[in-house]
C-alpha cells in the first residue's frame, strides 16, 4: 500500500461525470484510469503530489486527528474535508467545490512556516504513523509550499479540487 496522496484541479464537467458515477468502484477507476493517466501525462498544471506528507499536513491544518470533519473551514478542506465522493477501504476521493477551493487558496498563502510548526508539533506522536520530527516537518512544509501554487491557479481558473490517496 503506497499511501501517496495527490490533489487534481478539475473543471465542471470533470465533477458532474464522477459524482453521477454509480459506485465507488466505478469512481475509484475513473480516477486511477482517466484523470490520473491524462493528468500525469497531459495536464502536469493540474496536479499537486503530496506524497505520504499528507497525512501530517491534514494533522497540522486540523486539530491534529486524521478525520474527515475536523478541524476549522478553510484549512480542515486541504486534504480530508470536503464532500466524500469515496471513503473505499483501499481509496479515498474527497472534493472541494470551487467556491471552497478560492478560500482554502487564500488560506494556504497566509500560513507561514512559524504557524505551520507549531500546528505541527502539537501532532500526538502516538497517534501518528511517522515520526514527529524535524525531517518529518520539513518534507511536510517543503511539500506543503508546493501545493500553494497548485491552489493559487486552482482558484484563479474557477475549478474544483479533488483529493485522492490510494491506502
Amino acid at each position: 500500500m503506497s499511501c501517496l496522496g495527490v490533489l487534481f484541479s478539475i473543471d465542471q464537467k470533470t465533477v458532474d461525470l464522477i459524482k453521477e458515477l454509480p459506485s465507488d468502484e466505478e469512481r475509484i477507476n475513473y480516477v486511477k484510469e482517466v484523470i490520473e493517466e491524462d493528468y500525469f501525462e497531459n495536464q502536469p498544471q493540474w496536479v499537486a503530489e503530496l506524497v505520504k506528507t499528507w497525512d501530517a499536513m491534514h494533522r497540522t491544518l486540523t486539530d491534529g486527528q486524521l478525520e474527515f470533519d475536523n478541524g476549522e473551514f478553510p484549512l480542515s478542506h486541504v486534504i480530508l474535508g470536503g464532500e466524500t465522493l469515496c471513503e473505499d477501504e483501499g481509496y479515498i476521493i474527497v472534493l472541494k467545490q470551487k467556491e471552497q477551493v478560492v478560500e482554502i487558496a487564500n488560506a494556504v498563502l497566509q500560513l507561514s512556516k512559524e504557524e505551520f510548526s507549531k500546528r505541527y508539533h502539537l501532532i500526538d506522536p502516538d497517534e501518528y504513523d511517522g515520526s514527529v520530527d524535524e525531517e518529518d516537518f520539513e518534507e511536510t512544509w517543503e511539500w506543503f509550499e508546493e501545493s500553494k501554487e497548485f491552489w493559487q491557479k486552482a482558484a484563479q481558473e474557477n475549478r474544483s479540487v479533488l483529493f485522492t490517496v490510494d491506502q
